[in-house]
This record gives C-alpha cells, structure tokens and sequence, in this order.
C-alpha cells in the first residue's frame, strides 16, 4: 500500500530532486563477455559436482528478469505511469545516486531499471541448520563461496527441498525475498514489488542491495550481509537527513532515524539471544534430547521477553516476522546474518565523526585484510550505568562463519 504523501508543513521531499536524463534503451552491452561468464560459471559448478540443472533454472529465470527490465528513466517518463509510483521511482534513482556519488559505492548499472513482475515473490530462500548446534548447511557457489542459504525462484521446488532437509533431521526456514544482488555481474533492475515498500524502506533496501556489489567477501554471509544493513539503515538516515529538501525537521529524517535506531534494538537481543543459545550447546553432560529440550524452553522465553520488553520500545519497526513463525536455529541464524553486531558498525561511524562515507571506505579496505572481517569494528559493552559504551578491545567469541557443512546441490 502506497503511504499518504507527506503533508502538513513538512518539507516537499521532492523538493529539488534530480529528474533522471532520458536514455537510449540499450542491452548488456557486452554479451560476449557476459556468456563467456555465464559458461566459465557452470563449468565450475559441474566440475565442483553441484547440479547443473539447479544453475540452469537460475539463469533461466535470470535471464527473464534481465530481457524484461525498461529503463527507470522511461518508466518515469512515461505518462502512463501512476502518479505514487512515479515518485517512488523517484525516490529510487535518487538514492542509487546518493550511493555511487555521496557514499562510493561501485554499484555498476544495478537499479538502473524496472522490472515489472507479476507475482509478489520475486524468489524463495532456503535456510537449514544442525536442530542440536548453532550450525548452518551451506552451499556453495563459484565466487560467492560458501552461503547459508539458496534461493529458487519456484516455490515448489524450495518447497520439495525442504521437505528433505527436514526428513534428514534439519531445522529450516524458508522465506519470501523482495530483491537480491548479482554482485555487478548483471545490471540487476529494481522488482516492481518493491515499490509496495514506504519511502524509507525503499532507499534503505536499494543502498543494501547495490553495496553488495560494493564489497562481497567470500565466504563471509553474515559480514556481507550485516555490512549491508548498515549502509541501508544508516545510508537511509544521511540521505533523507542531509539531502537538499531534507533535513533533521523533516518527518521522513525522523523515520529513517527510527528505522535503524529499532534494527540496532533488536542487533542487541539476537546477539544475547545467540550467545545464550551457544552456552545452552557448550553445556557439559547434556543429551541431545536434553539440549533440544532446553533450546525449546530458552526460545519460548526468548520470544515472551521481546513481545514483553523490546517490541514496545521500538518507534518505526515491529519486527513482527520474528513473531509470525516458530523459532529454531534456522531462523535464528537466517535473522543473525543480517543484524550481527550493527551496533559496532554503528560506533565505527561514530569513531569517523558520522562520516559515512568515510566510514564506508576504510571498511572497504581493512575488512578484506582481516582474517575476520569483523575484526575491524570497536566492540561496544555496557557501561556501570547500563549505558552503552564502545572500546577497541580484540571481540568475545562470537558465533563463526558456517564451518564448511555442506548441502547437497
């Protein structure tokens, strides 16, 4: 549902935005060379001995998403084009351009276009884990390395596959995903559905996506992914806050600064939660039997605790999706590899004077020469008057990347 537009003396957030130049209509410009990739890819998928078939529904469906996609430039100036979305569009090109231009990001020709689609699921994700450990299945990709997670574009299939994960014993999760990334190997076009999101959540979701392209480390999801939270939530905050036609007084400065203020709320309870739920599985002279049964009793209360304690204090966000299904160690870590530590990402910008650029940059560079890119952030503690506080001490253990468990592909 497309929100009221803003009113009631606030600042037009149109207000001098820059309209998108027409463009010519061109293809990949290069589709030698994108072949070539496309064929150097499934080769190494085959001689890795994951499925081919898999790889080829994929690019199937990626290559439909790609032939289909008109330049945002067009669509915006198409007359036939509603009003709400219009702006929305708007409001995307902007934010893609405050990425590249305002914060660095090498985004290549990602959400530079539209594509229209027809269902409200742009792809399924499939996530499972060890019921007995904080442990994930992983797949692994060329380039990407290993994930813990994969994605179909039929829901029947994530649905089958499921299905046997569960049969062998797993814990799993399987959700609905509105965008994704190609790492700038493809000019990925913005989903329609996305433009069902607010304002805000709009921008924050484009900056996530197009700093993947950014900064990817392989091997590292829950880096990779927390990293992109950060340049969402807090680019949402410089971007509605300091954009011309912005400003600190303005209602949508106030929701981007709500927005992220909640997703570093609940960063907090999962990294406790998880920590917890580490000590539960580092517990000697335990069964399986007795470890799974607290597990279920330490997320019952976990559950109880944020209805209760977090989920009122929070001022933009619910997070009622942590509610809406039950809790398992797929859902905790699904949850975790996109809210680990964003309050130490938070202090790292603190510690470059709220420059985010700045702060964007030296993590680009130090974090691919740590040996754990999270290495790099300050660790933030709580202070005698429950205040939190930030300090450069080396990090508590903290959950790991997945230890290389393998799925089958």
């Amino acid at each position: 549902m497309t929100p009221p537009p803003v009113a009631d003396g606030v600042r037009d957030p149109n207000a001098r935005m820059r309209l998108p130049e027409p463009v010519r209509r061109e293809r990949d410009s290069r589709p030698i060379g994108r072949a070539a990739l496309l064929l150097l890819g499934l080769t190494l998928l085959i001689t890795a001995g994951c499925s081919p078939l898999y790889v080829l529904r994929a690019g199937a469906a990626q290559a439909q998403l790609l032939h289909a996609r008109t330049p945002i430039p067009e669509v915006i100036q198409d007359p036939a084009t509603d009003p709400a979305s219009r702006d929305k569009l708007l409001f995307a090109w902007e934010a893609r351009r405050f990425g590249v231009e305002t914060l660095g990001l090498d985004a290549g020709e990602a959400y530079t276009s539209l594509v229209q689609l027809e269902s409200d699921t742009l792809a399924m994700v499939l996530s499972a884990a060890r019921r007995d450990r904080l442990e994930a299945v992983t797949w692994w990709f060329p380039i990407v390395g290993r994930v813990p997670y994969r994605g179909y574009f039929s829901t029947s299939r994530a649905l089958r596959e499921q299905e046997r994960l569960e049969e062998e014993g797993y814990d799993t999760y399987l959700r609905p995903t509105a965008a994704f990334s190609t790492l700038g190997w493809f000019a990925d076009p913005l989903p329609s559905i996305l433009l069902r999101l607010g304002t805000v959540g709009l921008v924050d979701t484009i900056l996530h996506e197009i700093s993947h392209a950014h900064l990817f480390l392989p091997g590292r999801g829950r880096f990779n992914e927390s990293f992109s939270n950060f340049v969402g939530g807090a680019g949402a905050v410089a971007f509605f806050c300091g954009r011309d036609g912005g400003g600190l007084d303005t209602v949508l400065c106030g929701r981007a600064r709500d927005r992220w203020s909640d997703a570093l709320d609940f960063s907090r309870f999962l990294d406790a939660l998880v920590e917890e739920t580490q000590d539960l599985y580092a517990a000697p002279g335990l069964t399986a039997e007795e470890v799974i049964d607290r597990k279920e009793q330490l997320f019952s209360e976990a559950r109880t605790r944020f209805r209760n304690e977090v989920q009122p204090s929070l001022r933009s966000a619910s997070y009622e999706a942590f509610l809406a299904r039950p809790l398992n160690n797929a859902t905790l870590l699904s949850w975790m590899l996109y809210y680990h530590r964003l309050p130490d990402f938070q202090a790292f910008l603190d510690e470059h004077g709220g420059d985010l650029p700045a702060a964007v940059r030296a993590i680009t560079e130090q974090a691919p020469q740590a040996s754990d890119p999270f290495d790099v952030l300050p660790v933030e503690e709580q202070s005698a008057d429950g205040s939190a506080v930030s300090q450069r001490t080396p990090a508590p253990e903290r959950l790991p990347d997945p230890p290389g468990f393998r799925g089958m592909l």
